[in-house]
């Protein structure tokens, strides 16, 4: 056993009150991982430590790293790699985050705001996502709330005795159409009547601002329309399908993520992460949960269902409208060692000049 105290594994956190060659081996492991993804041995890292250590010594503090679960030998090899533990205490405790190039900010902002004049919102995130593709080499994500749309109109059309299609039109030129079952009965005037209500208090508003507003005004509707076309109103505005299929994911990049693979299994990881990016509703969930907190959200691997077989990571940070609600996510998905120190300011600015751009109504 080496000299230094030995790390135990439910206390990864001991690295910290280790002596400076553990943090400095273990550093190495993590910049030879992120760099190349291969494994890193203790004379190379004897080389590369600004102190001198014989790789004896390396190994011992090695043995100690591995034994805390910070990094682990792949196969027969004698280097090692870090965990998604160890990645997971690196990125809290010992990263550093870099700052933005002036040439990184002002492409965002060019890019961003070349996007933004006269084209619809979905089309402004889109080219979010595909910058922050083009920036990292992986693929770019955006996810945002429909329900956030401001709204220009409203209309129902009749598609049969039983069902009618709603159609939302946004002050930015997007169209949804939701299906609706009309109640039986329901004469075909109630249809305009409806429509004529809400096009008389929708402007500006968002679905969620609506739906309060009626609510809060519940008696002056149902003085104003009859019980059927009333029940048509809620029934128009009210949400009709859960959190995550109310909201919209974009994607750019994912052939970024078949760059640079250095063995099959790198194939079959990316097949899977691919499987995972199809499976939209899981994607919109984890994005979602970035919108616990201001800052960017880092997520390693397997501490998400979604990654636990693609050994993927993903990081994501909110963005906000002019009232400084959250209603989106930007974000990177790519391997685990995702460039986090250059990744977290890139997707922290990017989606401060998304929100700016909202605020300033593009």
């Amino acid at each position: 056993m080496s000299a230094h105290t030995p790390m135990r594994p439910e206390s990864p956190g001991g690295l910290i009150e280790t002596d400076q060659r553990s943090r400095e081996i273990f550093r190495q492991i993590i910049d030879g991982y992120l760099t190349t993804g291969e494994p890193v041995g203790s004379r190379n890292i004897a080389r590369l430590l600004p102190m001198t250590l014989s790789p004896a010594t390396v190994r011992n503090v090695m043995t100690d790293l591995e034994l805390a679960g910070l990094i682990y030998a792949p196969h027969t090899s004698a280097g090692r790699l870090p965990t998604e533990r160890g990645l997971r205490f690196f990125v809290d405790a010992m990263m550093e985050v870099g700052n933005l190039t002036s040439d990184e900010r002002t492409r965002i902002e060019a890019q961003m705001k070349a996007a933004a004049t006269n084209r619809t919102l979905d089309a402004t995130l889109t080219e979010a996502s595909a910058l922050l593709s083009g920036l990292s080499r992986g693929a770019g994500v955006v996810v945002t709330t429909k329900a956030n749309a401001r709204l220009k109109h409203i209309e129902f059309v009749r598609l049969d005795p039983a069902r009618a299609l709603v159609v939302l039109v946004a002050d930015d030129g997007t169209v949804e159409n939701r299906l609706l079952a009309l109640p039986p009965g329901l004469p075909a005037s109630a249809l305009t009547e409806a429509a004529n209500f809400l096009n008389a208090r929708i402007m500006g508003k968002t679905l969620g601002d609506l739906r309060r507003e009626i609510a809060e005004h519940r008696a002056e509707m149902e003085s104003e329309l009859d019980a059927l076309t009333a029940k048509l109103v809620e029934s128009g505005i009210a949400t009709s399908s859960g959190p995550s299929t109310d909201r919209h994911l974009i994607v750019r990049g994912q052939a970024n993520l078949l760059e640079d693979l250095k063995a099959q299994e790198d194939l079959e990881r990316i097949r899977l992460l691919f499987g995972d990016l199809e499976t939209q509703t899981d994607v919109i969930d984890l994005l979602s949960r970035a919108e616990a907190g201001d800052g960017v959200r880092i997520f390693i691997g397997s501490e998400n269902k979604l990654f636990s077989m693609s050994g993927s990571s993903m990081v994501a940070a909110p963005f906000r409208d002019a009232e400084q609600r959250i209603v989106g996510v930007v974000g990177i998905i790519g391997p685990t060692r995702l460039n986090y120190a250059r990744i977290v300011p890139m997707v922290d600015y990017t989606a401060k000049v998304v929100g700016r751009l909202l605020d300033s109504g593009r």
